[in-house]
């Protein structure tokens, strides 16, 4: 099993630490979905599916990672925006794939409770990022 990782930050975490490690646990699952889409079948149903899985899933690391590198508060909320919509896509290509039977049942429930669990993680940050914004007049 998995080591798996707390969905908020504890207290005692200061914010660079999470960031590093959230930025470790986006690059752990992209190399999760890569090892994936290479286990696929080449039929053409999983070779798109595949690709678009790879695409999506390594988008979110490089995303959230740019976000990281943001020069501005609005810089950073549009990455973490685009690292959200790619952790969002990238639950569906896994849910396709579950639900289409391309690999036996319940292969793909760690990732995708990895994929979910990281789009909340991103969904919870973009929401403190917006108020923050309404609450110091910059919405």
């Amino acid at each position: 099993m998995k080591k798996q990782f707390l969905l908020t930050m504890p207290n005692s975490v200061s914010n660079f630490d999470f960031a590093e490690e959230f930025r470790q646990r986006t690059k752990a699952f992209a190399l999760r979905v890569m090892k994936l889409v290479d286990r696929l079948t080449t039929e053409p149903s999983c070779r798109v599916a595949g690709m678009q899985l790879l695409r999506s899933g390594t988008s979110v690391a490089a995303n959230y990672r740019a976000a990281c590198r943001a020069r501005s508060e609005r810089e950073f909320n549009a990455k973490l925006h685009i690292a959200l919509e790619e952790a969002d896509e990238t639950v569906l290509w896994l849910e396709l794939l579950n639900e289409g039977g391309v690999l036996p049942a319940g292969k793909l429930d760690d990732l995708l409770t990895e994929a979910r669990a990281i789009m909340f993680v991103l969904g919870k940050a973009e929401k403190t990022v917006r108020e923050r914004r309404q609450k110091t007049g910059k919405a």
